[in-house]
């Protein structure tokens, strides 16, 4: 299925661990999986979406014991440039073995990154496992806070948690869910380089994982490389993890091609007006007679 991207295996998934999955966002794969690659030595740290000083403002951090995973979990709605820390990963923090988690635009950054190192000089070679994230799109901090405040009337410091399904933004406080909007009012706020990204469940990662297809509580897996299969299979042996087949389970792997599919379509769509309207733009700068 070229839309879900070359695989070895999918699966239905979650974490082994109770402390994780308790306030994960879904099945804590991310989480369990970088848990124990530290704990094995699959990887001496790992680069994450940390939490920030304001309220769901991420920010990258290296998380180099499971406490500090621990309190990078969960999604989080607005960016976070975890591709800045990666020279200070192997220079200042000397690590040989990185784990890296990303949007399917970020795991792009790190391939290209590991094919033309330029300014990168001794990193590419030390990325051990790059974890990717289905993403349809992504929010600037300023309109994910406008999203929370303004159109679910909830402050931003009491969310719990934020969600993406069904066709709603859905916002969670300690008494559950709190709010519900339609995703056609989120669209505005969207970040403009979403529009013209063609992957949705993050092809070129070692393994990628989202919440589409599986039920709550689980995550869909895709395991795409050696390195992530390597990793991946050690993590269901010792426990870390537990995965199931994908045969039989509601929506699986049906949904997840129709918003890969959705999301590829309607960019590339996008791709080529854009690539229209700056040819007719240009056309009187190449004759300036016309």
């Amino acid at each position: 299925m070229e839309y879900l991207g070359q695989y070895k295996a999918v699966y239905k998934a979650k974490a082994g661990c109770e402390d994780i999955l308790a306030k994960s966002q879904d099945g804590g794969i991310v989480t369990a999986m970088f848990a124990y690659a530290l704990e094995t030595g699959i990887i001496d740290g790992a680069i994450v979406a940390g939490p920030g000083e304001e309220a769901y403002k991420p920010e990258p951090m290296i998380a180099t014991t499971v406490d500090e995973l621990l309190a990078a979990r969960g999604t989080k709605y607005s960016i976070s440039p975890n591709m800045s820390l990666i020279k200070e990963a192997t220079r200042s923090y000397g690590l040989d073995k990185i784990g890296i988690v990303g949007t399917p635009c970020q795991i792009q950054a790190v391939r290209k990154a590991q094919l033309y190192p330029i300014g990168l000089r001794d990193v590419p070679d030390k990325i051990a496992l790059a974890l990717g994230i289905f993403c349809m799109e992504n929010f600037p901090y300023q309109g994910l806070y406008q999203m929370v405040e303004d159109h679910c009337a909830t402050k931003i410091d009491n969310v719990t948690k934020m969600d993406i399904g069904k066709g709603k933004f859905s916002v969670y406080t300690e008494r559950g869910v709190n709010a519900q909007i339609p995703l056609k009012v989120t669209h505005k706020y969207e970040q403009p380089g979403c529009h013209v990204c063609l992957d949705y469940v993050a092809n070129m990662a070692d393994i990628s994982t989202g919440s589409v297809g599986t039920p709550d509580g689980w995550s869909t897996v895709f395991v795409r490389s050696a390195a992530g299969e390597a990793a991946f299979n050690k993590a269901v042996e010792a426990g870390w993890i537990i995965a199931e087949s994908m045969d039989g389970v509601k929506p699986g792997l049906e949904l997840v091609t129709k918003l890969a599919t959705e999301k590829i379509t309607k960019n590339q769509k996008y791709i080529e007006h854009r690539a229209h309207a700056e040819h007719e733009a240009l056309k009187p700068l190449r004759n300036p007679y016309i």
